[in-house]
């Protein structure tokens, strides 16, 4: 499966960085910062998405357990269409700025891609990590250990969801691990409201619960982000 989107470099100020109301710095493709709106997808009044404070309200709050949780319980980097590309080198190519050569099974070589977390530019992708918006722990936490093994599957590798998987830095990713928005976010000021769109439209798309202190800090970060709006598909 193909992902249908790509990454461009941004340059929105501030807070104000948000799903639908950014500026691009290059005629690079077009970033979609949130899942487009379909049959079942949470909008507002105007059918245009929920604002992210409203859209933060709509998450279910729950107490959060890791009992149980083994990383290996989510299958990684399948090649779901059998095209030689796992999801790991999809993600690479859909997001990246300058296109990597692609040559036999799927090996890339060259591109470049703008890491939004620390907002650095890579031109390596061995230096990229494609990260789970919502960690895979997090996701256990909040739900996933009542899942089957293939649904834990199709949440690992979620190609269809434009904001579930992003290719970032090294450094930031490592750092973040599996914490929450209350206990970590990216280090680039400017990141703040994507990612926090990101993570709720992720969240909202699995059904995944939240626990009170990662609803505060959400709420914290929403305040400052106005024009962010959150459309989802939720997933069967």
């Amino acid at each position: 499966m193909h992902r249908a989107r790509s990454l461009t470099v941004l340059a929105c100020s501030g807070l104000l960085l948000a799903a639908t109301a950014c500026t691009h710095a290059d005629p690079s493709p077009t970033d979609a910062r949130t899942s487009a709106a379909s049959p079942g997808s949470s909008e507002g009044k105007n059918g245009s998405g929920l604002s992210l404070t409203e859209a933060i309200g709509k998450l279910k709050t729950a107490p959060e357990s890791r009992t149980g949780y083994e990383r290996e319980k989510f299958k990684l980097w399948i090649d779901e269409d059998h095209d030689g590309c796992d999801t790991r080198k999809e993600v690479l190519l859909a997001e990246a700025v300058k296109k990597p050569r692609q040559g036999e099974d799927c090996k890339l070589t060259g591109g470049t891609w703008r890491s939004y977390y620390d907002d650095k530019t890579v031109n390596d992708a061995r230096k990229l990590d494609i990260d789970h918006v919502v960690p895979l722990a997090e996701a256990w936490d909040s739900g996933a250990s009542k899942w089957t093994a293939e649904r834990r599957e199709t949440y690992a590798n979620d190609l269809d969801a434009e904001r579930s998987l992003v290719a970032v830095s090294l450094g930031p990713n490592r750092t973040k691990g599996d914490q929450d928005p209350a206990e970590w976010l990216p280090p680039a000021k400017d990141a703040l409201c994507t990612y926090a769109t990101d993570w709720v439209t992720t969240k909202l798309r699995w059904s995944l619960t939240a626990d009170r202190a990662e609803t505060k800090s959400l709420h914290k970060i929403a305040k400052g982000c106005k024009d962010a709006t959150v459309t989802h598909t939720p997933t069967p």
